[in-house]
């Protein structure tokens, strides 16, 4: 599997919501993660993906909630998400995905 495939799998998909967006003014990108990735992982493939310098990478797991649905009871999964803090003068537009 070639290096830019196994970026690809760590890094599923920014995250826009209102708290994101409020990050993005700290020069920071969320984006949601695979379960079994480390920082050092993520910080290696944003950087390779974007082409941008990492100061930090903070993640999260946010626990599924239990749903119903017609119903039967069902679970969200779990999301395990990265807030990446980029240095001074680098910026991703998670908009455009440049």
């Amino acid at each position: 599997m070639s290096a830019t495939a196994q970026h690809y799998d760590v890094i599923r998909k920014p995250i826009i919501t209102e708290k994101a967006t409020m990050a993005s003014e700290a020069n920071a990108v969320v984006f949601e993660v695979a379960m079994d990735s480390t920082k050092p992982q993520i910080k290696e493939a944003v950087e390779a993906l974007f082409g941008v310098k990492v100061k930090a990478v903070n993640t999260t797991i946010t626990k599924g909630k239990v749903k119903r649905f017609r119903g039967q009871q069902g679970k969200r999964k779990d999301v395990k998400k990265a807030y990446v803090t980029l240095e001074e003068g680098n910026t991703i537009d998670v908009t455009t995905g440049l």
